[in-house]
């Protein structure tokens, strides 16, 4: 949702006289958003918004449509007379199996559809172990991610304004359909911004585990393409490596869901399928308030719970918390996330659950789990993040903790032991 360094567009206004920019609300994906005051779904909205008068500033304009795009996009090219469709890859399972169909849909009508890398900087086939394979494990996977991508692969596909002006069609402003013709109503939870500083990069490595410390945050903007990851890694590949980093890692989750789609539902390693899980509901519902009597864990589950994000470190302990001290099914985990999270990515979601769960693809044993006490005292040691989030915490009024962490910790081992013989 950018005019600038879109590569779907750019190469829309290369190869093409007349352009016309369409945007759809994919109704298959939003009739599973329970809550109908979605932040995420405002976020787009108004993005839509700002994108629409920049074009209409062009003299073009943006259509809105919604419903479920297989059949909504080949009528509209068809009601407009459009020859071909222009679009960037998605790598989720259901985006994957919705685009072929669109394929499909279109070949009927004799008009072509084109995808294009945008969401990474590296798609499928790019970086791959010598013998053609796909990665599983991530630091071969950087390595040659860094070895073979080229500097131009970091270059901005520049939709320039004379550009779009040149091949825009020039048409008066169409009516955007209202939130709530969408099925939502607009949230009031704020969105952070997509600015980065050098200062910000350059004391990443040395702040990024401590969670008083502002984040990015500004993996909703990549999330939903209002950011582009070329021009954010580019940045990132001058001042911090560390951060750079982190950007691979979400390149390689997207590459791991791609090649591996089974991990959505089931482990990446099969053998953990077998764990015995406890399940335990009211424990579930009071780790999901953030009543667990372990303070990190609570505070990080509290934020979550009141604007939609959770600090990194914060994340891969209350994940692991949940998946070993309590022996809950990391999906529960996952779908509970995947509810709240602004910068919900259903790769890096599911990489970071499974990481927590040992039954990712990663050479991490099982048997590391993160203790809550001594986490919080290393990377909140004077409470200023427990302070924040737990306005109770320093009175009777907060919980004890929900379980003896050294005999919940060797419960895990030994369930996770029987089911891995």
């Amino acid at each position: 949702m950018r005019l600038h360094d879109n590569h779907g567009l750019y190469q829309a206004l290369k190869q093409s006289n007349c352009v016309i920019p369409v945007f759809v609300f994919d109704s298959v994906i939003l009739s599973d958003l329970t809550d109908k005051e979605d932040a995420r779904v405002t976020f787009i909205y108004r993005a839509l918004e700002e994108l629409k008068r920049k074009l209409e500033k062009l003299g073009g304009t943006l259509h809105v449509l919604s419903g479920d795009p297989v059949e909504v996009i080949p009528q509209f090219l068809i009601e407009h007379n459009a020859d071909a469709l222009y679009a960037n890859e998605d790598y989720e399972p259901y985006a994957i199996e919705r685009d072929e169909c669109l394929h499909r849909s279109l070949e009927v009508e004799d008009k072509s559809f084109f995808l294009y890398t945008d969401q990474v900087v590296s798609g499928p086939g790019e970086v791959l172990k010598n013998d053609g394979n796909p990665y599983s494990v991530y630091t071969p996977y950087m390595k040659k991610w860094k070895e073979t991508l080229p500097e131009s692969a970091f270059d901005a596909y520049a939709s320039d304004l004379g550009l779009l002006h040149k091949h825009l069609f020039q048409e008066a402003p169409v009516k955007m359909p209202a939130i709530a013709e969408v099925g939502f109503r607009e949230s009031d939870l704020l969105m952070p911004g997509k600015e980065i500083t050098d200062d910000f990069l350059n004391s990443y490595s040395d702040l990024r585990n401590f969670p008083k410390y502002a984040t990015s945050r500004l993996g909703v903007h990549l999330r939903f393409g209002t950011l582009s990851i070329r021009q954010l890694m580019k940045h990132a590949r001058q001042q911090s490596e560390v951060f750079m980093n982190e950007l691979v890692w979400r390149e390689f989750y997207m590459m791991i869901l791609y090649h591996f789609p089974h991990v959505v539902t089931k482990a990446f390693k099969p053998k953990y399928d077998r764990i015995e899980w406890r399940n335990d509901e009211q424990e579930f519902a009071r780790w999901c308030r953030g009543e667990t009597g372990f303070p990190l864990v609570d505070a990080g589950m509290r934020q979550l719970n009141t604007i939609g994000f959770m600090h990194n470190r914060v994340r891969m302990l209350a994940a692991s918390f949940l998946v070993k001290d309590l022996l809950i099914d990391w999906r529960w985990g996952e779908a509970y996330f995947a509810e709240k999270l602004l910068d919900y990515e259903l790769a890096s979601n599911n990489g970071g659950w499974q990481w927590a769960a040992g039954s990712g693809c990663d050479a991490a044993p099982y048997f590391r789990i993160f203790n809550p006490d001594s986490q919080w005292k290393k990377f909140d040691p004077e409470n200023v993040y427990v302070n924040q989030w737990i306005p109770e915490y320093h009175s009777v009024a907060y919980p004890q903790p929900m379980v003896d962490h050294k005999q919940a910790r060797e419960r895990a081992l030994a369930v996770y032991k029987k089911a891995l013989q």
